[in-house]
């Protein structure tokens, strides 16, 4: 089932290697790139609809996740859009107004799942952020580990409040526990828009891509620091910062030397021992 979800790698870079193969459909898919060892973009693909999440979408991309969850050769994943000037206009409103209420609340559960197992990938992840970031689109970012965005974006933001709702999908939690409470109540209260070099300022985003570059580029490049590093390490290093804010300090640290001892044995561990020994660039293998 999960076979066609994974797209064959591209040869061009660096946003053509972005568009979907004619003919297929699907709305969300990986896809490997040729030029990052480990990297995959995890691209959202429904550009008519400025990639609002359709229940197909949903589905789609919790399969992908799926994937990427059990892929051993994975070192970092790269949340993106098949279309340049455009990320996630949140949830489908248009389908959103035929679905009855049961299908609402399946949908609501599964968004909430699929955002826990995006947050919850053991590898790094970074949303690429080339368009708007509205409602959902936003929370789709705020369950990666890092978000960069494009330097001419200017549509970031939780407008929900504006349609009679909250944030349904981890916006007011993941908002507040990223750039804090008062901030998270004005942005979420007002349901302004904010540009990338705001949202910077803000700490929503953690980096805006120079003028004359792609949010997606700039996700590369940081893909490509942190993919060179021991892969064992680097799910380690997720597994021990994602638990920081969850425990008091003492345990906390008693789980970051857990974390740390079974580390120690591992060949990348010894490999990165030799290497330095020898003065050159050790060969990791995820072992």
């Amino acid at each position: 089932m999960f076979r066609s979800l994974i797209r064959p790698a591209a040869t061009r870079l660096p946003l053509a290697y972005l568009a979907p193969a004619r003919g297929l459909e699907d709305e969300a898919y990986l896809k490997p790139i040729p030029t990052h060892s480990g990297v995959s973009t995890l691209v959202l693909n429904r550009p008519q609809a400025k990639n609002a999440i359709s229940m197909k979408l949903l589905d789609q991309l919790a399969d992908c996740l799926e994937v990427a969850s059990f892929d051993k050769n994975l070192r970092a994943v790269i949340l993106s859009s098949s279309t340049a000037g455009a990320f996630c206009a949140g949830a489908d409103l248009i389908e959103r107004r035929s679905m009855t209420e049961t299908q609402v609340n399946k949908f609501l559960a599964d968004l909430r799942a699929a955002l826990h197992k995006l947050e919850n990938l053991p590898v790094p992840t970074i949303a690429a952020i080339d368009g708007p970031a509205l409602g959902g689109g936003l929370e789709l970012c705020l369950a990666c580990d890092l978000r960069i965005a494009g330097h001419g974006v200017t549509k970031i933001g939780l407008p929900e409040v504006k349609l009679g709702i909250i944030p349904g999908a981890g916006g007011t939690q993941r908002a507040t526990r990223l750039i804090g409470l008062s901030r998270a109540k004005d942005l979420i209260f007002t349901g302004r828009m904010l540009t990338a070099q705001q949202a910077l300022e803000w700490g929503l985003v953690d980096y805006v891509s120079e003028e004359d570059q792609s949010a997606v580029e700039r996700a590369l490049e940081l893909a490509g620091e942190i993919s060179v590093n021991a892969p064992l390490a680097l799910r380690s290093a997720k597994k021990a910062v994602s638990r920081a804010l969850e425990l008091p300090l003492e345990p906390g640290l008693d789980f970051e030397r857990a974390t740390y001892d079974s580390l120690l044995k591992t060949q990348d561990r010894l490999e990165a021992l030799q290497a330095f020994k020898e003065k050159r660039k050790p060969v990791f293998k995820g072992e």
